[in-house]
């Protein structure tokens, strides 16, 4: 399949170029001793990346310790209740540590122990990176440092809990609007500091070269497990593809394998909050302009002085002012659509699906359930693949205090 001069057959071997562009986002936007490091990470990743020493370890750490492949799970009870569009589940949510976060930080892992690394510096906003990375840390022998927002740390007080038993040293942002972006800067300047004997993991598609390939290479497994199971089950691709987009890692690991399949309809969704009200959301490809944050050139959310502007989302992993260059980049292309779903959807998406088919999804999750559930009410026919990113535990106390007079009635 070729669309306004991409081939999606050969994509991944051409995008990102060798200097971390998707067209013109991404690249290494970042001082001189930090740039020299990351050519260091960029050229070990792509030796080990073809090492089979290196592939058949990260193969059996997933079957093994991961507990993948995961399941594709058919909403039958949903999918009757709205109509006749069945919804399918892409069920990350059963991953070990509850998300798709664990795809990318083992083999951040593994890379940081190939490079001789003593520690892994990361930031988190829901946590679930943070516990994925705590994890690998603790499986691998690493130390770990988590750089995490106050307005997090007390949103996600069981992720913040499972991290400190799982050994991590949690570094409570205080700055700004005290999120995820401000834990981002807290988590660069640190590795800045100590790159010599660390290895900062991203926690999404973001950030200098070579970070949005590392993390999107690891997170295809999701699409091409899903993509081989629709079809086992169903003896087709699904008709829609969708996955939620705060930064954009589950997202575009659910869909890189389906580039080439013309007849899949892909689709990105992203936070609208409260509303399009500047500071009220976190949609960056539907408000945003282009611009360089945290060392990376993609679409991101400004404020009057064309600096990275306030967002807000009921989920705290998707309140992130940009997102990651190839979603930017397929975007622009045409090859994948953006859409919003409010909070009031996600909300309503993650009570329905919980009370429905016994599964409570995470509130990031919740928005692309929201999106496929706006779909089954619109369309007559077909099928919907969502990337259930993770599981709601994390969120269960948060949701039950904002939303449980409206729909926990007695």
């Amino acid at each position: 399949m070729i669309l306004n001069g991409v081939d999606f057959e050969t994509y991944l071997k051409n995008y990102p170029d060798e200097n971390g562009y998707f067209g013109k986002y991404g690249g290494s936007y970042i001082d001189e001793n930090l740039f020299n490091a990351l050519v260091d990470v960029a050229k070990a990743y792509k030796t080990i990346c073809k090492s089979a020493k290196f592939i058949n370890e990260l193969r059996r750490i997933r079957k093994e310790f991961q507990g993948r492949p995961t399941p594709v799970y058919h909403c039958e009870r949903l999918s009757n209740l709205l109509g006749d569009v069945q919804i399918y589940l892409k069920r990350e949510d059963l991953n070990h540590t509850g998300a798709h976060k664990l795809n990318h930080c083992m083999g951040e892992g593994l890379l940081a122990k190939y490079l001789g690394k003593k520690k892994l510096i990361a930031e988190t906003g829901a946590g679930q990176h943070g516990v994925a990375l705590a994890t690998a840390a603790a499986f691998f022998g690493l130390e770990c440092e988590i750089h995490m927002g106050e307005v997090d740390v007390k949103k996600q007080a069981p992720n913040v809990a499972r991290m400190k038993v799982l050994g991590a040293k949690i570094v409570v942002v205080t700055e700004g609007a005290k999120t995820l972006k401000e834990a981002v800067d807290s988590a660069f300047k640190a590795y800045a500091e100590d790159y010599e004997n660390s290895i900062y993991c991203i926690g999404s598609v973001l950030g200098p070269h070579p970070f949005p390939l590392m993390v999107r290479d690891f997170q295809t497994i999701v699409g091409e497990e899903a993509r081989s199971q629709f079809k086992e089950m169903t003896g087709e691709n699904p008709d829609v593809v969708c996955a939620c987009v705060g930064g954009g890692s589950n997202s575009i690991g659910m869909f890189v394998p389906f580039l080439n399949d013309k007849g899949v309809e892909i689709v990105g969704v992203e936070p609208l909050g409260k509303g399009p009200q500047k500071g009220q959301h976190a949609a960056s490809i539907a408000y945003g302009s282009e611009g360089v944050m945290h060392g990376f050139n993609s679409i991101m959310l400004k404020d009057e002085n064309g600096e990275p502007d306030e967002v807000y989302s009921v989920a705290s992993g998707l309140d992130y002012p940009s997102v990651g260059p190839e979603h930017a980049f397929l975007h622009d292309i045409g090859r994948v659509k953006y859409d919003t779903i409010s909070d009031d959807e996600a909300i309503e998406a993650f009570f329905m699906l919980s009370k429905y088919e016994g599964i409570i999804p995470a509130v990031e999750s919740s928005h692309a359930v929201a999106y496929a559930m706006k779909i089954a009410k619109e369309r007559k026919s077909g099928s919907v693949l969502v990337c259930l990113s993770g599981r709601g535990d994390k969120d269960l106390d948060f949701i039950i205090e904002k939303y449980g007079d409206k729909y926990l009635k007695d």
